[in-house]
Protein backbone atom coordinates (compact mmCIF):
# COMPACT_ATOMS: atom_id res chain seq x y z
CA UNK A 1 0.00 0.00 0.00
CA UNK A 2 1.17 3.69 -1.12
CA UNK A 3 0.77 6.56 0.73
CA UNK A 4 -0.40 9.81 -0.74
CA UNK A 5 3.03 12.91 -1.49
CA UNK A 6 0.72 15.37 0.10
CA UNK A 7 -1.84 15.71 3.42
CA UNK A 8 -4.83 16.42 0.68
CA UNK A 9 -4.39 12.79 -0.77
CA UNK A 10 -3.21 14.61 -3.99
CA UNK A 11 0.07 13.56 -5.70
CA UNK A 12 2.67 16.23 -6.43
CA UNK A 13 3.09 15.56 -10.04
CA UNK A 14 5.28 18.64 -11.24
CA UNK A 15 6.63 17.07 -13.99
CA UNK A 16 7.77 19.26 -17.06
CA UNK A 17 6.55 17.07 -19.14
CA UNK A 18 2.80 18.01 -18.28
CA UNK A 19 3.53 21.19 -20.62
CA UNK A 20 3.21 19.10 -23.53
CA UNK A 21 -0.38 18.25 -22.92
CA UNK A 22 -1.76 21.95 -23.95
CA UNK A 23 -0.87 20.75 -27.50
CA UNK A 24 -2.82 18.83 -29.00
CA UNK A 25 -5.55 21.12 -27.63
CA UNK A 26 -4.18 24.44 -28.61
CA UNK A 27 -2.84 23.36 -32.07
CA UNK A 28 -6.61 22.60 -33.91
CA UNK A 29 -8.08 26.04 -32.59
CA UNK A 30 -4.99 27.63 -35.24
CA UNK A 31 -7.48 27.70 -38.46
CA UNK A 32 -4.50 29.02 -40.54
CA UNK A 33 -3.27 25.46 -40.44
CA UNK A 34 -6.41 23.96 -42.21
CA UNK A 35 -7.84 26.66 -44.05
CA UNK A 36 -7.60 25.17 -47.50
CA UNK A 37 -8.24 22.30 -49.79
CA UNK A 38 -4.91 21.22 -50.90
CA UNK A 39 -2.98 19.34 -50.57
CA UNK A 40 -4.99 16.21 -50.91
CA UNK A 41 -3.88 12.64 -49.42
CA UNK A 42 -5.34 9.96 -51.18
CA UNK A 43 -7.99 12.13 -52.65
CA UNK A 44 -9.39 13.58 -49.02
CA UNK A 45 -9.39 17.02 -48.66
CA UNK A 46 -6.49 18.44 -46.17
CA UNK A 47 -9.25 19.49 -42.95
CA UNK A 48 -10.40 15.94 -43.10
CA UNK A 49 -7.24 13.91 -42.88
CA UNK A 50 -5.72 16.89 -40.70
CA UNK A 51 -8.76 16.54 -38.31
CA UNK A 52 -7.30 12.28 -37.79
CA UNK A 53 -3.54 13.76 -37.90
CA UNK A 54 -4.40 15.99 -35.02
CA UNK A 55 -6.42 12.62 -33.22
CA UNK A 56 -2.66 10.58 -33.55
CA UNK A 57 -1.51 14.02 -31.87
CA UNK A 58 -3.51 13.62 -29.31
CA UNK A 59 -3.49 10.05 -28.24
CA UNK A 60 0.75 9.92 -28.98
CA UNK A 61 1.32 13.58 -26.56
CA UNK A 62 -0.60 11.36 -23.81
CA UNK A 63 0.72 8.08 -24.28
CA UNK A 64 4.09 9.74 -24.01
CA UNK A 65 3.58 11.97 -21.09
CA UNK A 66 1.66 9.14 -19.30
CA UNK A 67 4.82 6.65 -19.77
CA UNK A 68 7.39 8.71 -18.97
CA UNK A 69 5.51 10.37 -15.48
CA UNK A 70 4.37 7.23 -14.09
CA UNK A 71 5.71 5.72 -11.02
CA UNK A 72 7.29 2.52 -10.66
CA UNK A 73 5.47 -0.16 -8.58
Amino acid sequence: MTTPDRSDGRSDDRSPLNWLLPLPIAIPLLPPLFNAVEPRLFGIPLFYWLQLAFIVLGVTTTTLVYRATRRKR
